[in-house]
């Protein structure tokens, strides 16, 4: 049997992962200097993850040159 399509697990996005752990947060933040060294571990903002979509391209509708007037 086949596996459905929408259950298929796309290569490029399996090293995007939404939740970021602690310690990836805090160099995101430093990275943005949006935190500080020293600064508490705890109560952290939100660090936006970009997601990488993988867009179908879109058929080209070919029109036909001789159409009828």
């Amino acid at each position: 049997m086949t596996i459905d399509k929408s259950l298929r697990v796309a290569r490029g996005s399996i090293s995007n992962r939404n939740v970021l752990t602690r310690a990836e947060r805090l160099t995101k933040l430093a990275e943005e200097d949006r935190w500080v060294e020293g600064d508490s571990p705890l109560g952290l903002p939100k660090v936006r993850v970009e997601k990488v979509s993988l867009k179908r391209k879109k058929k080209v509708k070919q029109d036909d040159g001789g159409e009828d007037e």
